[in-house]
């Protein structure tokens, strides 16, 4: 059974507020008492609520999105902001031109909702640490699971904003303004998130009843996640200073512990399988939020609220956020062999929409580019009314017309909210899926260097390249024994296979298989490379986009959101500020 988000009315008090003071107390209000929390009954309750934070503490997640397209991608070089210009959300227009401060209420506002929804786990945990097996048998591994959500919380807020405070469930609510944000350093804090998974995974169990609740596997993958990114040390800069090669050996063992664990993980036979209800919970899928439809709660039901800004127009009727840059369109171009142009790609712009057509589209690519986005004239999924249209960009003026064609199903199944919100389902969203978690283990492997780990790297970054190239191409919507486009992937060759190109090639490698789902401002940070790729992409981007002018990425500052004036004021002074971003206001 799936685990649904189902709430009854008498306990959507308990789920849905947090406390005036911008820190969240969950304090049971109405219909709920102590004796009821204190009891089995009570502790699922909290539980599931714990649970319903991992897709945000409200509905109002269009522009604080647990997804982070806006952090994590339309922030790098992957996305534009998109919907009616640069004036409709200019706030998230000014998070891609890198203008903002420390008065930038998103930022604000992001710190709130994080810290409300791990606040969920400790109200949990404060209860369950008052009760024993004998009022619930499991009691041991429902602790665990509130300590793994709580740790991803905190790994979202430590990547985010690199100094926050940090505490667990024993903490007092009137101290928490006395933690000073800066008590741990980026590494300490990485590394007790860290040995928060561990810890849980001692005591959870290798599969759960319920389709979504959190497992071993799930607690070791997000802690290999975890010490990757602490192994890559920052300096007080936000600059990559070392990598600690044995933190990199963690992460290689703990990756090798996921699908040893109860289940057996493997890619989907099809890239497209993503974005399918049915295998939504399959075999790829280690770590997902549950979606669900038709659950007895109002309207469309517990959907995903992070993306429903971003559906495009046609048969969706979006408002059209969230659009893929010309820079990602022309990084999925391919040489000869199939191989990445790692240093040309951005020389022209593939398919050029002009008049009423695409034109310089007779270079080879990489067929993840119709699997990800969707291009004037082109088959969209298995849509057969028209194919994707100009049109359905809403300001192709200021954006193009190249509209995101992940995380929709169709537009024909029947599975789909009809209405507002536009595009909605009850598809999952993905926080771990496998190939995240094999080229997690190919990144260590090649950043430790030795021989044979190089080799078993090129052949983990060839298995995800040969899932694109076995899954069915997208066709010509006039023609079905056409391919759409000249699609064409190869494998690295072990021939030249040295670290230099192994990083190379895995870093394109994460770039063409996650376009657009969140990660990919956050891997720039990690690997030190933010700086240089962000001013390079906005060096071109400002002679096709207007709206660039003027935008430069601060090396030392913008790796990081500032800590917002509101958290400083609550904290009474207490929190330091990121470098870069000046005092507080």
């Amino acid at each position: 059974m799936k685990l649904k988000y189902i709430f009854a009315a008498g306990v959507m008090a308990l789920l849905a507020s947090c406390n005036e003071s911008r820190f969240l107390d969950i304090k049971p209000q109405g219909t709920l008492n102590d004796d009821l929390l204190a009891s089995a009954d009570g502790v699922e309750l909290l539980v599931t609520s714990a649970y319903a934070g991992l897709k945000g503490p409200n509905r109002e997640m269009h522009w604080v999105p647990m997804t982070n397209w806006t952090y994590g991608e339309v922030r790098s070089d992957n996305a534009y902001k998109g919907g009616g210009g640069v004036n409709d959300g200019d706030f998230c227009t000014l998070l891609e031109t890198f203008k903002i401060d420390a008065t930038w209420s998103n930022a604000d506002e992001k710190w709130f909702q994080l810290y409300c929804c791990l606040q969920r786990c400790n109200s949990a945990l404060r209860v369950m640490n008052t009760l024993d097996e004998n009022s619930l048998s499991i009691l041991k591994s429902r602790k665990a699971e509130m300590k793994v959500i709580r740790a991803h919380f905190f790994f979202e807020l430590v990547r985010l904003f690199k100094q926050v405070p940090y505490f667990d469930e024993n903490v007092e609510n009137d101290d928490y303004k006395y933690i000073p944000n800066n008590q741990y350093t980026r590494e300490e804090l990485l590394g007790k998130i860290a040995q928060e998974f561990l810890d849980a995974a001692d005591d959870l169990p290798d599969t759960q009843s319920q389709v979504g609740r959190i497992t071993k596997n799930i607690a070791y993958a997000y802690a290999a996640k975890a010490i990757l990114y602490q192994a890559y040390q920052q300096d007080d800069n936000n600059q990559v200073v070392a990598i600690d090669k044995q933190l990199l050996a963690e992460v290689v063992t703990l990756c090798d512990k996921v699908g040893a664990q109860g289940k057996t993980y493997d890619l989907l036979n099809d890239f497209q399988k993503l974005d399918q209800l049915e295998y939504e919970n399959g075999v790829e899928s280690v770590f997902a939020v549950q979606y669900s439809m038709d659950d007895e709660t109002d309207g469309a039901g517990n959907i995903n609220w992070s993306n429903l800004l971003n559906a495009p127009k046609g048969p969706y009727g979006g408002d059209g956020f969230f659009l893929p840059s010309q820079n990602l369109i022309n990084a999925y171009k391919v040489d000869t062999y199939g191989l990445p142009l790692f240093d040309t790609f951005n020389a022209d712009d593939y398919g050029i929409y002009e008049g009423s057509e695409l034109t310089n589209v007779d270079a080879t690519v990489d067929p993840r580019l119709d699997f990800v986005t969707g291009r004037p004239g082109i088959t969209w999924k298995t849509y057969t009314v028209e194919p994707c249209k100009a049109n359905w960009v809403r300001n192709s003026g200021e954006y193009g017309f190249n509209c995101t064609k992940r995380f929709y199903i169709s537009p024909e199944s029947d599975e789909m909210f009809q209405g507002w919100p536009w595009g909605a389902s009850h598809l999952n969203w993905q926080i771990i899926r496998y190939a995240d978690v094999l080229l997690w283990k190919a990144e260590a492997l090649i950043e430790i260097g030795e021989t044979s780990g190089l080799e078993e790297a090129r052949k983990i970054i060839n298995r995800i390249r040969l899932r694109a190239k076995n899954s069915p191409y997208v066709k010509d919507f006039k023609d079905s024994d056409q391919n759409a486009a000249n699609y064409l992937i190869g494998e690295y060759p072990s021939e030249g296979w040295n670290q230099e190109l192994a990083r190379k090639a895995l870093r394109w490698e994460r770039r063409m298989e996650f376009a657009m789902e969140g990660d990919r401002f956050f891997d720039l940070v990690r690997w030190g490379v933010a700086a240089e790729t962000m001013n390079s992409y906005i060096g071109v981007e400002q002679n096709k986009r207007v709206y660039y002018r003027g935008a430069r990425f601060v090396r030392g500052r913008d790796e990081y959101l500032p800590i917002p004036n509101a958290q400083y004021n609550f904290s009474e002074g207490n929190y330091v500020q990121n470098p870069g971003y000046g005092k507080f206001n």
